[in-house]
């Protein structure tokens, strides 16, 4: 039970912090690559792999993991709102700009989860 409580925790405010920075990023303007979306994403990637490079050498509770990674970053981060914004822009024709998001989003996520890694690997000693 303390570990459902610790995810729905997490994820209470990790939607909202979602839904706030794609706003800020986004803005009140249109654009055709959805790089509020993208923002979003590659920092929870960064975020991920830094607290699993920290865990890994510094055997960080269970509950943090829990509570922030599937918690936080599960609600953070948006894999279905990444698939619908390409599918649009597909719809839309808009087929070079639909590649870039796919290719781009999914490049910098491993590479942001990589760099995540390997700097809480670094931070922790």
């Amino acid at each position: 039970m303390t570990t459902l409580l610790l995810v729905a925790l997490g994820s209470a405010l990790g939607a909202p912090a979602r839904y706030l920075l794609d706003r800020f990023i986004q803005g009140p303007h249109q654009r055709v690559l959805p790089w509020g979306t993208w923002t979003v994403n590659i920092t929870g990637s960064l975020l991920l792999g830094l607290l699993f490079g920290l865990a890994s050498r510094t055997g960080l509770d269970q509950r943090v993991l829990v509570a922030v990674g599937t918690g936080f970053l599960g609600s953070y981060t948006t894999f279905s709102t990444f698939t619908w914004e390409t599918v649009r822009l597909i719809e839309d024709r808009a087929y070079l700009a639909a590649l870039a998001n796919l290719t781009f989003s999914l490049a910098a996520g491993l590479a942001a989860v990589s760099a995540g890694v390997a700097l809480g690997m670094l931070w922790a000693g």
